[in-house]
């Protein structure tokens, strides 16, 4: 099977607990990012989405006693066959909380980095 990746669809990348107003003046200010609202589904995590022209930006909150969430995530077409080709192939899927209009899970590379996948659903 081959996997047909259109895009990649954001890069996320992660901050302590509670700097999200450093992070809000770093990326808006310094850098001219456009925040943007997060899902609600989402908000409850903590950290802040950015846009710049097609690039968007997801600064998460973690601990970083454990692996990180820092990820790439690349739309995919037929989500649920690219899920069974890794599962068949031995590597274990984490399902993602639910937002609107995307499936998604992630899993990690053999190096322990988090790759997302998501297929956006037509309503």
């Amino acid at each position: 099977m081959k996997i047909n990746i259109k895009k990649l669809d954001h890069i996320q990348l992660c901050i302590p607990i509670a700097h999200e107003e450093q992070a809000r003046n770093f990326y808006s200010n310094v850098l001219g990012f456009n925040e943007v609202e997060k899902p609600l589904e989402l908000k409850k995590n903590g950290g802040l989405w950015f846009q710049l022209n097609n690039i968007q930006l997801h600064i998460g909150v973690e601990n970083f006693e454990n692996k990180s969430k820092a990820h790439p995530a690349f739309e995919v077409e037929n989500l649920e066959k690219v899920k069974e080709y890794l599962i068949a192939n031995k590597i274990e899927i984490k399902e993602e909380i639910k937002i609107p209009n995307q499936e998604r899970f992630s899993f990690r590379d053999p190096f322990g980095n988090r790759i997302e996948f998501l297929e956006y659903i037509k309503e």
